[in-house]
């Protein structure tokens, strides 16, 4: 007989430690750990990282992999914890996190977050739908989804001045197309020098 393991809240789970490096996400106070990522969207993750660094972007604000973002659960079996697979966070940030790298919600959102999408149609949806919808809710100014299986990047971004319920999609890009940013206005780069990283 298995023992029931007790549901936790956001704050038990922030001192919650199993003494390894896994990754959870909590859902319905329940931890379920994260996969280790594959090679080919860390290698994603990481250009994208090395890129926003030649930009100027410091490099301590750029988080692959290692950020989570506190999001409000907005239907039944949303995470309240995301780990996007790169973040750039806010200069005052690196204060707030010095005991944990973890962007709770009574901190401003983070500036930009990005996924790489892995296999599988669950990824798909979780990533084009479930956190699109999470990370607006949280007020994250500029979300992209890297596909590696369409070798396209989807951009999506706030529109404050029309008081959007939803982010607004600025489209999907591919080949030699030039990804544009709000964010990172200066910012050229297309989607075949992305995933090029990752083959």
């Amino acid at each position: 007989m298995n023992p029931v393991k007790p549901r936790l809240t956001f704050e038990e789970y922030l001192e919650y430690d199993d003494e390894t490096d896994n990754r959870y996400e909590l859902i319905d106070g329940a931890l379920i750990a994260l996969p280790p990522e594959s090679e080919p969207n860390d290698a994603i993750a990481n250009y994208l990282f090395l890129v926003l660094v030649n930009l100027g972007i410091p490099f301590r604000l750029i988080r692959p992999h290692t950020c989570e973002v506190q999001v409000s659960v907005l239907q039944a079996g949303d995470a309240q914890n995301r780990f996007p697979d790169l973040v750039v966070l806010r200069e005052e940030h690196l204060a707030m996190t010095q005991k944990r790298l973890t962007i709770k919600l009574d901190m401003p959102p983070p500036l930009f977050v990005a996924e790489v999408v892995s296999p599988g149609q669950t990824n798909r949806n979780r990533d084009y739908q479930r956190k699109r919808h999470q990370y607006f809710d949280r007020g994250i100014a500029e979300y992209w989804i890297l596909d590696p299986d369409n070798e396209t990047v989807t951009v999506f971004q706030l529109n404050l001045e029309q008081n959007s319920q939803q982010y607004v999609e600025v489209g999907q890009f591919q080949g030699n197309d030039l990804i544009p940013s709000a964010v990172f206005p200066r910012l050229e780069l297309a989607p075949d020098q992305i995933f090029r990283a990752g083959k």
